[in-house]
């Protein structure tokens, strides 16, 4: 730490506080020594510093049945802020698979088993955990630090959400508004779970587009499923069978549209030329479907790290915690065509 500080050209305990996060520090000043940390391809102790600040430098990843790549990417990006910063990361998985023997536990039960003997000094939470009101109530109530990847569903008044998101609403509005500009009236929306955050914010992105350009959304043209490929299926026949069929439907992730796809080319139904598919994530699967999916990508790498960077902060006191926007883009691909 001596040379850290020397290159730096700071006091060892200036060097501390930036390793540990804490308040005090000028933003270049972290900034130098940080470089001066890179450069010197220095390693703090993690039991010392555990010691010394009565902390565990143990962050935990914390989420439920969500799909295999997008587990992926917040871990590598919960990771490389991890590496950042030194601190170590735990899998706190509270799925029923996961953890069948805590499966009739609520879900804020089921965090207090998973984390068993584990002290972590905050945790990383994906959704849907974020709609879950008794896991929020217990953060609240035991002052755990925390972060999270979409907004609180229903936040108590005053509670400000701490984190890194992106925008869904805004995102699913703009590619809607570009169907419908490209000559789309009649568009099918395929649902998520209804208790589920991203169900919310994706759906009002439709029905604010439609609602723009006097358009509606007819109960017909909305199906419902879980998120998954299978529970997808027999909701996108429900809307292809409708009379007149869509000309574009919207899935609300990827897996579903890809359902759309399969049901589609059952049918004879030619995508892009006769019906318009997109859907949300970017997943690896978008790339590889025929034709390749329209979608919206979601930076999740980015928002894991960036969430984060703002916990480690928020748990030194060099931050009061905020939500970070980031932004999202549309990925035209092979399944969007002007409406015939």
């Amino acid at each position: 730490m001596e040379d850290v500080a020397r290159l730096a050209g700071v006091s060892i305990k200036t060097v501390s506080r930036v390793i540990n996060a804490e308040a005090g520090v000028r933003e270049p000043t972290r900034d130098r020594v940080r470089a001066a940390i890179a450069e010197l391809g220095y390693r703090p102790d993690p039991y010392a510093r555990s010691l010394a600040g009565q902390r565990s430098f143990l962050l935990a990843l914390v989420y439920g049945d969500a799909a295999a790549s997008y587990l992926m990417d917040v871990q590598k990006g919960m990771l490389a802020a991890c590496a950042e910063r030194h601190y170590a990361m735990m899998l706190c998985p509270l799925d029923a698979r996961s953890r069948p023997q805590s499966a009739s536990m609520g879900t804020a039960a089921r965090l207090q088993d998973a984390l068993g003997r584990a002290r972590p000094d905050g945790l990383l939470l994906t959704p849907p955990l974020t709609d879950d009101a008794d896991l929020h109530a217990l953060l609240m109530s035991t002052n755990q630090r925390y972060a999270s990847l979409s907004p609180w569903l229903a936040s108590p008044d005053g509670h400000e959400d701490i984190g890194a998101r992106m925008d869904d609403t805004a995102a699913v509005h703009e590619l809607v508004q570009a169907l419908i500009e490209r000559g789309h009236r009649h568009i099918g929306y395929l649902d998520g779970p209804p208790e589920h955050g991203a169900s919310h914010w994706r759906r009002t992105g439709v029905l604010n587009a439609l609602a723009q350009a006097g358009l509606a959304l007819p109960a017909q043209r909305v199906a419902q499923a879980d998120f998954s490929f299978e529970s997808a299926l027999p909701a996108a026949r429900q809307l292809l069978d409708q009379s007149p069929p869509p000309t574009a439907i919207v899935a609300a992730n990827d897996d579903m549209a890809a359902a759309v796809l399969r049901v589609a080319w059952e049918r004879g139904i030619r995508v892009p030329e006769a019906l318009s598919v997109c859907g949300f994530d970017d997943s690896p699967l978008s790339r590889q479907l025929n034709p390749p999916l329209t979608t919206i990508r979601q930076p999740t790498q980015d928002m894991a790290r960036t969430a984060t960077l703002e916990l480690i902060d928020l748990i030194g006191g060099s931050s009061e915690g905020h939500m970070h926007t980031l932004p999202y883009q549309i990925q035209w691909r092979g399944t969007v065509a002007d409406a015939s």
